[in-house]
C-alpha cells in the first residue's frame, strides 16, 4: 500500500507534474511501494521484465554488462530519479542492471501505464524522451572516453602544484651532530636538509648558510637541533606553484619543506621553478608581503589593484577552471589577510598590549575559507583561542584578542573586504571562542539551530585556518565532524536553507530573470545551491575538507557521487565562476558597486546556453535535497 503522501509527493515532482488528474491516477492505480536493502538488486539483466520504479529514499547504481564479462557503473540514481526508463524503451536488449548502494524505498509502476500517458501526453512524452536521449549521449560518452584523460603538455605556473614539481627531501635527525649533517650536505650537494622527528613530522631546518654560520663562531661541537631553523617556511603538497615562488625573492630562504598530513613528503628549490614561467602575482605577492602599513596594503589589495584584475583577466581568457582562478584569488587574500594580522600585531606592542598571552589560530570562513571567492565579497572571520578560562589573566586575555580582532577587521575594510552585515568577524564575541567553548557550541548547534542561526553554520563550516596555530582547527575539525555527521535534525535545517532560493529555470527549461535588466543573482540562485548541496553530502559522510572541488572528489572516491555527477558539477561551478568573475572584472572597469547581478542582456547566445546548462545541474542538485528534506519529515 502507497502511502497518500509519497503519491502527492510524486504529484509535484517534475514531469509528473505535467500529467492531468486522470493521467497521473491511471498511471499510478497499480503502483507498488518496493524496498530493497543495500546490495540487493532492483533488477537484473537476467530478467526478462522490466518494470520502472521511482526512488523515494536511498541510493543505487546502473552497471552495464560488457560482451567480456565486466561491468562498469554508468549512472548513479537519487531520490527523486525514474529507474529503467532508458532500458524498458531500448527494446528489451538488456545489458544493465541496477544495484541498491544503501536501502532504497520505491514507487514501482507499470510499463504498459507509462507508455500508455506517453501515448495521450505529447508535452510529458517529449520530455520523458528527452531525457533519454541525453542519458543516451552520455551514456556513449561513457563507454568510449579514453580511460587516460590528463593532459600531457606542459602547465603553466598558475596550473601546477607543489607536488609536480618537488625534489626528495633530505632528512636528519635532530639530535644527529653538525659534523654528520655537514657530510650529508657535502655528500648529496643539496642546499639543506630537513629535520623530522620519529614520525617524519617537520622540526626544523638546516642549510648550508647555517652550517658556515655554526662554523664561524666554533659550534660544531654541537647538535642538529641547536642551530637549525625551527621556523621554516613550509607549503602543503596541493599548494599552487604560484602561491609558494613568492618565498625564494626572500634571500633567506634556500628551500621550502613540502608536508602532506603534517609530514614531510619533499622539498622546493629555486631550481624546482626553472621549467616554470614567471608573473606578476610572483611580485604582487612579495610586495604584498613587506608592505609596512595598512594604507600600503590598500594599493595592492584585489579590488584596487589593476595589475592583479588584469592577471586573473588573463587566466580566464587561457581557460583556466575558474575555480582555480577563484582559488588564485582566495589564496592571494590569504596574504593580505596576513599581512594585516602582522601590522595588528605590531600596533598592539606599540600601544603597550604585549605580544598574544595565548596561542591562537584566525580562521577564514564562507567562501574565503572553501577557497572560492571572486571580486565581490565580505568578511567572514574568527578566532580559535586556546583553552584559557581556567587563567587567573581570564579579564586580560579577552581584551587582548578583542582590540586584536578590532584592528585586523578594520584593517581588512581598509583593503576592500567590507564588513559582514551578518556581523561574523573576529571582533565579535560569538566568534572569538576558546577550543573548548567552539565545540560545545557547535555540539549546541546540532542540538538546537534553528532557521535564524542555520545560515551562521553554514558559513562556520567551511572555515580553515590561515594565521596562528593550525593545530587548534585541527582540534576543532576533528572534535566536531563526528557529532555533526550524526545531527540529522540540522542537516534537514540545512536541506531547508538550501531551497530557499530557487533555481531561477522552469520547468520547462527557460531562464527565468528579476527586474528592469532580467538579471539574475549568480551566486544566492545558482552557485550556493551547488555548494550547499555537496555541503550536505559532505557532512553526512563525514567528510573535512572545506573546497567544494575537493569535497566533489572525496564523494566520488567514496562512491557517494557518480564519477559523471562529480564532473557536472565541475562543469557547472566552472561556468557559474566564470560568469561571475567576468562580470565583477567588468564591474571594476566601469567604476561600478560590485554586485553577483549578471543580466541576461549582456550575454550571446553561447554563454545563455552554457549558463542554461549550469542551473540545470543547479537545480537538479537542488531538488535532492528538497526531495530528502521532504522525505526526513516522512513523506
Amino acid at each position: 500500500m502507497i502511502k497518500k503522501e509519497n503519491l502527492e509527493k510524486l504529484r509535484k515532482t517534475y514531469p509528473f507534474n505535467l500529467l492531468s488528474e486522470e493521467e497521473f491516477a491511471e498511471m499510478t492505480k497499480e503502483a507498488k511501494l518496493l524496498q530493497f536493502k543495500k546490495n540487493e538488486f532492483l533488477f537484473h539483466e537476467d530478467e526478462e521484465e522490466i518494470e520502472l520504479y521511482f526512488l523515494i529514499e536511498g541510493l543505487a547504481k546502473n552497471i552495464l554488462h560488457k560482451t567480456n564479462g565486466e561491468q562498469f557503473s554508468v549512472r548513479y540514481y537519487y531520490p527523486g530519479d525514474i529507474v529503467g526508463l532508458m532500458i524498458m524503451l531500448a527494446g528489451g536488449k538488456m545489458t544493465f542492471s541496477v544495484l541498491a548502494l544503501q536501502n532504497c524505498e520505491t514507487i514501482k509502476f507499470k510499463k504498459s501505464a507509462l507508455l500508455q500517458v506517453m501515448t495521450n501526453n505529447k508535452a510529458f512524452s517529449e520530455i520523458v524522451l528527452e531525457g533519454i536521449g541525453e542519458r543516451m549521449k552520455t551514456l556513449y560518452n561513457e563507454i568510449t572516453r579514453e580511460r587516460n584523460e590528463e593532459e600531457t603538455e606542459n602547465i603553466p605556473l598558475f596550473r601546477t602544484r607543489v607536488d609536480a614539481i618537488m625534489n626528495k627531501a633530505l632528512i636528519i635527525s635532530a639530535n644527529a651532530p653538525l659534523v654528520q649533517a655537514a657530510k650529508r650536505l657535502r655528500d648529496e650537494t643539496e642546499t639543506g636538509l630537513v629535520v623530522v622527528d620519529h614520525n617524519n613530522h617537520l622540526l626544523g631546518t638546516l642549510t648550508q648558510r647555517d652550517l658556515l654560520q655554526a662554523i664561524v663562531t666554533d659550534q660544531l661541537n654541537l647538535c642538529v637541533k641547536d642551530v637549525m631553523n625551527k621556523n621554516p617556511y613550509q607549503a602543503q603538497y596541493d599548494s599552487f606553484c604560484y602561491d609558494i615562488l613568492s618565498y625564494f625573492k626572500d634571500d633567506h630562504v634556500d628551500f621550502i619543506p613540502i608536508t602532506k598530513q603534517d609530514k614531510v613528503i619533499g622539498v622546493l628549490t629555486a631550481e624546482s621553478f626553472l621549467q616554470l614561467q614567471d608573473s606578476n602575482y610572483i611580485h604582487m605577492s612579495h610586495s604584498v608581503h613587506h608592505s609596512h602599513s595598512v594604507s600600503q596594503l590598500k594599493k595592492l589589495a584585489s579590488v584596487y589593484n589593476p595589475i592583479f584584475i588584469n592577471f586573473v583577466e588573463e587566466l580566464l581568457s587561457q581557460n583556466t577552471y575558474a575555480y582555480d582562478v577563484c582559488e588564485l584569488i582566495s589564496n592571494y587574500n590569504d596574504k593580505i589577510h596576513r599581512q594585516v594580522i602582522r601590522l595588528a600585531l605590531k600596533e598592539m606592542k606599540q600601544e603597550g598590549y604585549g605580544t598574544p598571552p595565548i596561542n591562537y589560530c584566525f580562521i577564514v570562513m564562507g567562501s574565503q575559507g572553501r577557497k572560492e571567492q571572486g571580486f565581490s565579497t565580505d568578511q567572514d572571520n574568527g578566532f580559535i583561542l586556546d583553552d584559557y578560562e581556567h587563567l587567573s589573566n581570564k579579564g586580560e586575555i579577552e581584551t587582548f584578542f578583542r582590540i586584536f580582532a578590532e584592528k585586523i577587521n578594520r584593517g581588512l575594510l581598509t583593503c576592500g573586504f567590507p564588513l559582514c552585515t551578518g556581523g561574523i568577524m573576529a571582533k565579535e564575541k560569538k566568534w572569538r571562542r576558546s577550543l573548548n567553548e567552539w565545540v560545545k557550541e557547535v555540539a549546541r548547534w546540532v542540538r538546537e539551530t534553528d532557521a535564524e542561526e542555520i545560515r551562521n553554520f553554514t558559513i562556520f563550516i567551511d572555515y580553515r585556518p590561515i594565521f596562528g596555530d593550525f593545530s587548534l582547527a585541527t582540534k576543532l575539525r576533528e572534535e566536531t565532524t563526528e557529532t555533526i555527521r550524526k545531527g540529522k535534525i540540522l542537516q534537514l535545517l540545512l536541506m531547508k536553507d538550501t531551497i530557499r532560493f530557487r533555481v531561477p529555470l522552469n520547468p520547462f527549461g527557460m531562464i527565468t530573470t528579476s527586474g528592469k535588466s532580467k538579471s539574475i543573482n549568480l551566486k544566492k540562485a545558482a552557485i550556493m545551491q551547488i555548494v550547499n548541496g555537496i555541503r550536505i553530502f559532505s557532512i553526512k559522510n563525514g567528510i573535512k575538507d572545506e573546497n567544494t572541488i575537493n569535497r566533489l572528489n572525496k564523494l566520488k572516491k567514496i562512491e557517494a557521487f557518480h564519477p559523471r555527477d562529480v564532473n557536472n558539477a565541475k562543469t557547472a561551478l566552472h561556468i557559474l565562476m566564470s560568469l561571475r568573475l567576468q562580470n565583477n572584472v567588468a564591474q571594476l572597469r566601469n567604476g561600478e558597486d560590485l554586485s553577483n547581478e549578471l543580466s541576461l542582456e549582456t550575454m550571446d547566445k553561447e554563454e545563455k546556453k552554457k549558463l542554461k546548462e549550469a542551473l540545470s545541474i543547479a537545480k537538479r542538485l537542488q531538488h535532492m535535497s528538497e526531495l530528502s528534506f521532504a522525505r526526513k519529515r516522512g513523506l
